[in-house]
């Protein structure tokens, strides 16, 4: 792997290369391909007998990052245009948005059949062109598609890609169907039994085993980072209730709370879960189904990640744009 700065006189963009070895081209790969409208282009070649040389070229690129993910397995190149890097030489935030539930688990299903696992995906890859496009940070996703990953996975790739922020977003579910309404959790220890049967639910565990798993957490806890994941969900909460609410619409505000969820374990940045809604309550499975309530729930995020960054962030952070 290699970065080569452009080349004036030879008229040569700035290029990263990446080698693949042991590997050999098949017919179907073709040689070159361009990358959206920014001028990117994508060269494959049989570098030699034994390696496979992919090179991704830019006229404005001045800075990448290559990393490997799972489920699927895939290599991720993060290019970094010149206006992209602050004057301070700060990199923007990394935020990762995790689509909770996919694949073989579906998630809550509401009493029409949508499925919580396809609701969250729609609702992170609004957010993640909104934060994009607002506020030039970077933006991981755990799953792209009907994946399956394992919760421990997902904060996994939070920290080997170096987030700042992790955000889990999930659809709320309770034997009560009348139950409605947005909460935002953050890792932590409760006695609260409503936040333990939620966390038993999306922890795949019964609730039985929950108190056990709370003393196992005591030493991981210790570490976390607690007091700036709590302020985190306190103004994403905030800010969800205050752009979903109107004349025309009521959503009850739940609240803050802590609980012990699995998907949060691990994470070395400010982490929260956010329950966007119960689709087991025929009215909110059917505001779950129209985009436009969607765009409003990322657009009430945003709010807080926003309003986060300007409360608790250093200024260096906060500022730079982010290129694809």
């Amino acid at each position: 792997m290699g970065f080569l700065k452009k080349d004036p006189l030879q008229n040569r963009p700035s290029r990263v290369y990446i080698d693949f070895a042991p590997a050999r081209i098949s017919n179907e790969v073709p040689s070159s391909l361009e990358l959206g409208s920014k001028g990117y282009k994508i060269r494959v070649g049989q570098f030699d007998s034994n390696t496979v040389r992919v090179v991704v070229e830019g006229i404005n690129l001045c800075y990448h990052k290559v990393f490997k993910l799972d489920f699927p397995f895939r290599f991720q190149i993060e290019l970094y245009e010149e206006k992209s890097v602050t004057s301070q030489g700060m990199q923007p935030l990394t935020v990762v948005i995790d689509p909770g539930h996919g694949g073989k688990d579906p998630g809550a299903i509401g009493p029409t059949g949508l499925k919580e696992k396809d609701v969250v995906l729609k609702v992170a890859k609004i957010l993640r062109e909104k934060v994009e496009k607002r506020l030039g940070w970077r933006v991981i996703l755990t799953r792209e598609n009907d994946d399956f990953l394992p919760l421990e996975k997902r904060t996994e790739i939070a920290n080997k890609v170096g987030g700042d922020l992790f955000i889990s977003i999930h659809c709320n579910a309770s034997y009560n169907r009348v139950q409605k309404g947005v909460e935002t959790y953050f890792l932590s220890f409760t006695t609260d039994r409503e936040a333990l049967r939620l966390a038993a639910r999306e922890n795949g565990v019964p609730l039985s085993k929950i108190d056990a798993l709370q003393l196992i957490l005591y030493d991981l806890m210790l570490r976390a980072k607690v007091d700036e994941s709590e302020k985190l969900a306190s103004l994403v909460q905030t800010s969800l209730i205050n752009t979903l609410n109107n004349p025309h619409n009521h959503t009850p505000d739940l609240g803050v709370k802590r609980a012990p969820f699995i998907v949060l374990v691990g994470a070395k940045m400010p982490s929260i879960l956010v329950e966007i809604g119960f689709i087991s309550n025929p009215e909110e499975e059917r505001k779950l189904k129209d985009d436009s309530y969607l765009e409003k729930i990322a657009e009430g995020i945003l709010y807080g990640l926003e309003n986060y960054a300007k409360s608790y962030l250093t200024p260096k952070l906060f500022t730079g744009g982010y290129s694809n």
